[in-house]
């Protein structure tokens, strides 16, 4: 049996741990937790407290790979769920740890609010951005945000209120399974004051009549992101989304991001995987960053700002690379399909007749699709309305078995 053990705790302290937890404390040499959480124990636990340093992750690396007998670390709630045992249990492995959960703050504002868990959303911004949360403002979505410090609710309202979504419900849930638990409604727009940690902040999303919602289905409207004209337009976005194919955990390289469309949508369709946008121009680079917080996927994107190929050093193996700048650099599609592991996907796009002949010569060689996608929208011709077409994209699709 490994030494290492993991003990879920909630602000109803001693008293809500289940046997099999409080004698996992009591036998403990060791138990490491926040101050708070230390608090909360029993005076007469004969083992060492420590206070979890910071920063967090080089004592993890340590915590599982030493696996020393007799530790115990505390978590907020239940481990497993943006909690600290995941983080343990990707570094040791299930079988290096034993894990004793609590109910979460989760399933708790889901038990006072009444809402059926299955049908609530979860988003932790505790050591992320707030602006995570972007990602599932759509009308209707119920959503439980986990926040930190006393301005975490606020934060939250603020930013639901920039984006359009200030009618929005909000409860602050404070000290959940305590006595002294509070529950304070109001609105996003209205709402602007100090929460007592620990807190979580509930949502039920609501918007002006007239404001058009942001699906994570892909196809966003153009005017979603900032651009100065690089930019993979709404239709032909969503078929290339398609042909990419996100999946869990997977990792996509953009190269020539232009502004970030195509990995911004990646990352909002699949809520695990990652992506890299490799877009050289200093500027495009931090419109990238923009949009990505606008939308809600800052902290899974990364950019970089050297141009392709040079900028494949150190960035890991893709699930999926889509070209769709610089197209016509030497061999770029050759290292790119090099660095793709098996059952990975290549998707290029181009509009200029020197981008299609690579993209055939190409497909002669590797096989795959090749299509052209002819996309027109009616505009305004005198007094009629009459069918202006966008520039002709030829894509290449093709997996590497």
């Amino acid at each position: 049996m490994s030494g290492l053990s993991v003990v879920g705790i909630g602000a109803d302290g001693w008293a809500g741990l289940g046997d099999a937890a409080r004698d996992e404390l009591r036998r403990a040499r060791t138990i490491v937790g926040s101050g708070r959480q230390l608090e909360l124990l029993p005076t007469e636990l004969g083992a060492e407290r420590l206070l979890l340093p910071s920063p967090l992750e080089p004592f993890l690396d340590r915590l599982a790979a030493d696996r020393e007998e007799g530790t115990c670390v505390l978590a907020s709630g239940d481990p497993m769920l943006h909690g600290i045992g995941a983080s343990l249990a990707r570094r040791a492995g299930a079988a290096g740890l034993r894990v004793h959960p609590h109910p979460s703050a989760f399933s708790l504002a889901c038990a006072r609010l009444g809402w059926p868990a299955a049908e609530v959303d979860l988003v932790s911004a505790v050591g992320r951005p707030t602006a995570v949360v972007a990602r599932l403002l759509q009308p209707g979505r119920r959503l439980i945000a986990y926040v930190t410090g006393d301005d975490g609710a606020r934060a939250v309202a603020r930013l639901v209120t920039e984006r359009g979504y200030g009618p929005s419900r909000l409860v602050v849930l404070e000290r959940l399974g305590s006595p002294a638990e509070r529950l304070v409604e109001s609105t996003a727009e209205t709402f602007d004051a100090a929460a007592e940690p620990p807190h979580a902040v509930a949502l039920e999303v609501r918007g002006a009549p007239d404001l058009a919602p942001r699906p994570l289905t892909p196809g966003l409207p153009d005017d979603a992101y900032e651009s100065d004209g690089q930019l993979t337009k709404r239709h032909v976005r969503a078929v290339t989304l398609a042909a990419l194919a996100p999946t869990p955990r997977s990792l996509l390289w953009d190269v020539g991001a232009g502004s970030g469309s195509i990995a911004i949508e990646w990352l909002r369709a699949e809520p695990t995987a990652t992506a890299v946008a490799i877009e050289r121009d200093p500027e495009r680079a931090a419109r990238i960053e923009r949009n990505a917080e606008r939308l809600g996927v800052p902290d899974r994107l990364t950019v970089v700002r050297v141009e392709a190929p040079g900028a494949f050093a150190g960035l890991g193996r893709p699930a999926a690379v889509f070209v769709g700048g610089g197209l016509t650099a030497p061999n770029l599609l050759d290292i790119c399909w090099a660095r793709l592991g098996r059952g990975g996907r290549l998707v290029a796009n181009a509009v200029t007749l020197e981008g299609e002949r690579i993209l055939g010569a190409a497909r002669s060689a590797r096989g795959g699709s090749l299509t052209r996608l002819e996309i027109a929208q009616a505009r305004p011709l005198g007094g009629f309305s009459g069918w202006r077409p966008q520039m002709p994209v030829v894509q290449w699709a093709v997996g590497k078995s």
